[in-house]
């Protein structure tokens, strides 16, 4: 298959790297198209006011084609398909570093970049690693959305995107993948700091709580993979019948 291949952490980032060993190794022929900084936290943000540049790059231990974007990674996505063509079977996006699960998946440039590509009609899954100091476990990440995908490629026909978010573990290790729902918000913790005309916020963690059973977030901390498949039409259909019948009468 043909594969664009993106994230949010930027074209270098060992993330992407491992999983595109992991396709190439599947025998697939892989694109690289990612931002040529760290773009976490971007969401479905697009460049407007300038131009983009999008360059050829060389990343070590790679034999795909690969090029940087100065943009986001929905930027990367367009870019991909205006300079490419939308000539892609499927998109992968990630490995993130940190999960994207629950309403986390509203910040996340690797979650955008995957609904981005559905936009245009292409498959995608985008793919998160459990948050480490030391050293990510990227294969097993990688490895868990190969094979989700090798199971379901040529199952689904309706364009779909798929989240998935990964322990932080060996493969062998793992408790088990679950297909669940997204959990809720978790707040994020600020230090505030006085200024000399109003005030600093620095994060520096988040708050704990406890999440809703059979959701994403829930069986994370339970040492599962999960499986989220995103829905992203805006329009709250319930509501279209009642606020007709308030506004015409």
């Amino acid at each position: 298959m043909k594969i664009l291949l993106t994230n949010d952490d930027g074209v270098f980032a060992p993330g992407i790297k491992e999983l595109g060993k992991q396709l190439i190794k599947e025998g697939h022929n892989v694109t690289i198209v990612a931002p040529e900084e760290e773009n976490s936290g971007k969401s479905h943000a697009i460049t407007l006011m300038k131009k983009l540049n999008f360059s050829l790059v060389d990343i070590e231990g790679l034999d795909c084609m690969a090029y940087s974007v100065s943009g986001t990674p929905a930027d990367c996505v367009r870019a991909a398909l205006e300079i490419l063509g939308n000539g892609f079977d499927y998109c992968f996006s990630g490995c993130n570093l940190g999960y994207n699960a629950g309403m986390d998946i509203l910040y996340s440039g690797t979650v955008s970049a995957a609904i981005e590509a559905n936009v245009f009609g292409i498959n995608s899954i985008a793919v998160s690693s459990q948050f480490s100091f030391t050293e990510p476990n990227y294969k097993t990440a990688a490895k868990v959305a190969i094979d989700t995908f090798n199971k379901i490629y040529d199952k689904i026909d309706q364009v779909q995107v798929l989240n998935i978010n990964v322990p932080n573990v060996e493969y062998e290790e793992l408790k088990g993948i679950e297909v669940c729902r997204i959990g809720g918000s978790v707040m994020d913790k600020y230090t505030t700091y006085k200024t000399s005309n109003g005030y600093s916020l620095e994060l520096h963690g988040r708050n704990h709580c406890d999440h809703p059973e059979e959701t994403d977030r829930y069986f994370l901390e339970k040492g599962y993979a999960t499986i989220t498949p995103l829905l992203y039409d805006l329009t709250n259909d319930r509501l279209i019948k009642n606020i007709k019948e308030h506004m015409y009468g």
